[in-house]
């Protein structure tokens, strides 16, 4: 996937070459469920615990790199690209946040719900506990590979191009 997104878009991965290969959620199922809201275009937005990237030895993620998103057994099926961050806390989502993240029914209080539950959850299992405090990284991104799917979003079919 990754070579024929590099062979369609050179200059996108010239510019910035670094990807992970990853899934969304925390099991399969949840896994398989935000990655088909990331394929029908009503999930462009992800947010993470800052310090799960330093618990899986991983960098911060930059605007222009690569993600390969898998579903919930680990197939790669889409490249997405980061085009937005910023480090916040759980006080500082709004509500144009919630909706591109596209879960739920997109409203900020249903963020903070299920965020809530979900780092809860996540930091109790490892040995943790959560506190709206701690640091998360607040991503929009672009699903720029494969084309079938590339550019879409919310009410729009349009393609668009990755650079």
């Amino acid at each position: 996937m990754w070579a024929e997104y590099s062979t369609a878009y050179p200059d996108a991965v010239n510019l910035c070459p670094e990807y992970s290969v990853e899934r969304f959620g925390d099991s399969a199922v949840l896994a398989d469920a935000l990655l088909h809201e990331v394929i029908h275009g009503h999930k462009r937005a992800t947010s993470t615990l800052a310090r799960e990237f330093m618990d899986d030895g991983m960098a911060l993620p930059r605007v222009g790199s690569h993600w390969i998103a898998c579903d919930g057994d680990g197939n790669p099926k889409v490249v997405l690209k980061s085009v937005e961050l910023r480090l916040g806390t759980f006080a500082s989502a709004d509500a144009d946040f919630a909706r591109d993240e596209g879960e739920g029914d997109r409203s900020l209080e249903s963020w903070r719900t299920e965020h809530r539950k979900y780092w809860l959850r996540g930091e109790a299992a490892r040995g943790r506990t959560w506190s709206e405090d701690c640091a998360i990284v607040f991503e929009r991104f672009l699903l720029v590979w494969p084309p079938e799917h590339a550019g879409k979003t919310p009410g729009s079919q349009d393609a668009a191009y990755p650079v």
